[in-house]
């Protein structure tokens, strides 16, 4: 894509929307909302790198209540001809078409490649990726085998969404909430992926969710690691100026 003149693309993440009460949640969309209206006037794209909900699940006819502030205004966006572009998280991995038939979004499940005018972006929400974490991942197999999502979707959604928000918020293994400290850049292991994609063709950037710690981290002269935060400590973001990739952070 071209970035028109005088327009950026906005990256964030890793909301958890629903975490840890209704109360609470509340106060961290609404905040949320502010900046999203705030970057409505010069946004080319908004790119949502996953957790935006702490749990999500998609029956054929039922979604989890509440989120209609956030859902609204990124509906909004939308429809005034700005893309929005959802990456599928660990928590709201259980995502379908919602997204897509309500706010004309785009829903990757997978990392994307991305060139913006000369530079190329490699995005995804993070998890999974890298070396170890052997637990994790054959956990996230499980909970993406069809035969799983299909059983799950035999429980009825009162009881469903219950037993989903409970494990997300108790279950360390799918909230990956023991992994929220800084490592060491020899430790950690997206700065790791992202080292050994280096190997096999150039980026300009990788950006990530789901460590919910803002990093900048350099791969070299000519690439860099950007990892977005959080919504619930840091209100951190990322801004791309067609120059810059600039990790900022929400204070209105």
């Amino acid at each position: 894509m071209e970035l028109p003149k005088n327009k950026k693309i906005y990256f964030a993440s890793d909301n958890h929307l629903g975490l840890p009460d209704e109360k609470q949640s509340r106060e961290r969309e609404k905040f949320f909302v502010t900046w999203l209206e705030e970057i409505r006037k010069d946004a080319a794209a908004i790119y949502l790198l996953g957790d935006l909900f702490d749990f999500w699940f998609e029956y054929k006819t039922v979604v989890p209540k509440g989120f209609v502030r956030v859902l609204g205004k990124l509906a909004e966006l939308s429809d005034a001809g700005i893309p929005i572009t959802f990456f599928v998280g660990n928590h709201d991995l259980w995502m379908r078409d919602y997204f897509q038939k309500e706010l004309g979004a785009t829903v990757h499940h997978q990392p994307i490649t991305l060139t913006v005018g000369t530079s190329r972006f490699y995005i995804g929400h993070g998890d999974g990726l890298g070396p170890g974490d052997k637990g994790y991942k054959c956990m996230k197999k499980l909970f993406n085998h069809p035969l799983s999502q299909w059983l799950f979707r035999w429980l009825h959604p009162d009881w469903g969404v219950r037993l989903g928000q409970y494990l997300s918020k108790k279950n360390k293994l799918i909230s990956g909430e023991e992994d929220v400290k800084f490592l060491g850049e020899d430790k950690e292991w997206l700065v790791a992926y992202s080292k050994r994609k280096l190997q096999k063709e150039h980026f300009d950037y990788f950006v990530f969710g789901h460590r919910h710690l803002p990093l900048e981290i350099s791969l070299g002269e000519k690439s860099q690691y950007i990892n977005l935060g959080d919504w619930i400590t840091h209100n951190t973001y990322a801004e791309y100026d067609g120059q810059h990739l600039v990790l900022k952070t929400w204070k209105k």
